[in-house]
């Protein structure tokens, strides 16, 4: 079980709107290696973990993914919140504007919704864990082929 603390892991305090800015960080929240797919990968994958120890890492690292969700969420409301519609309009994040308006929606900055199939979950833990791996950057199939 999770314990919430209202507050943001580290503050966001954005002054001036940035539309333009919002457009480019959208991705960071709900595209294809965002914070939401982030969360859900680990913390899918820690019920086929057999080691504890490896499950509990899996849960804690799914947790911290689910902070970093909130902060880039803050991060795209508060760049969005006081824009004006003109401002919206000239900017990258337009599209997005005209479905979501000023709301935080898990999508790609190409305007694509979050999918689950962004996120591989084997039941085996060693593909599992290169998943994680390679979502991470950590590895790269390229170097290794």
């Amino acid at each position: 079980m999770w314990e919430y603390q209202k507050k943001l892991q580290i503050p966001i305090n954005i002054k001036n709107p940035n539309p333009k800015l919002a457009a480019f960080i959208v991705s960071q929240y709900g595209g294809p290696d965002g914070e939401l797919g982030a969360s859900m990968r680990y913390l899918s994958q820690r019920f086929s973990m057999e080691d504890d120890m490896a499950k509990g890492l899996l849960t804690d690292i799914g947790t911290e993914e689910l902070a970093h969700l909130e902060m880039v969420g803050a991060l795209i409301h508060q760049l969005t919140k006081n824009a004006t519609t003109t401002e919206i309009e000239n900017s990258p994040m337009a599209p997005y504007y005209i479905d979501h308006a000023k709301g935080v929606y898990p999508a790609a900055a190409a305007g694509n919704p979050w999918k689950a199939e962004y996120i591989g979950v084997k039941g085996d833990p060693i593909a599992d864990l290169v998943e994680d791996l390679a979502a991470d950057g950590a590895i790269s199939y390229t170097q290794h082929v």
